[in-house]
């Protein structure tokens, strides 16, 4: 990875839910870009699979998306919070919702 993509990338946790067909699996954001995330879970699917994406953004705001697997990691859940990069990289697709909620996040983190 060169070093201007990892400087652009913001280690910052939002709790998500997601799924293929409903968002009800539960997860936590981390190297988040304008362009998709990292979402950290023992519940992983495959490379290429379209998600259901809701990102809990605080003060009962809500990012609702549609984002494609690009890779996936599976982590055991007793060992996810030592290796840290179990889960699934997520491209965004689409905003279903909250489209400006999650821009201007990801602006205030390149400030």
């Amino acid at each position: 990875m060169t070093e201007k993509r990892l400087n652009l990338l913001k280690n910052r946790r939002l709790e998500v839910r997601f799924g293929p067909d409903e968002p009800k699996r539960i997860g936590f954001t981390c190297d988040i870009t304008r362009q998709g995330f990292f979402i950290q879970s023992s519940a992983v699917c495959r490379p290429g699979t379209l998600l259901i994406i809701t990102l809990i953004m605080g003060h009962d705001q809500q990012v609702r998306l549609e984002g494609q697997v690009q890779w996936a990691k599976r982590v055991p859940p007793q060992l996810l919070r030592a290796v840290k990069k179990g889960g699934m990289g997520i491209k965004i697709v689409r905003f279903v919702a909250g489209e400006a909620i999650y821009r201007s996040y990801c602006a205030a983190l390149n400030a």
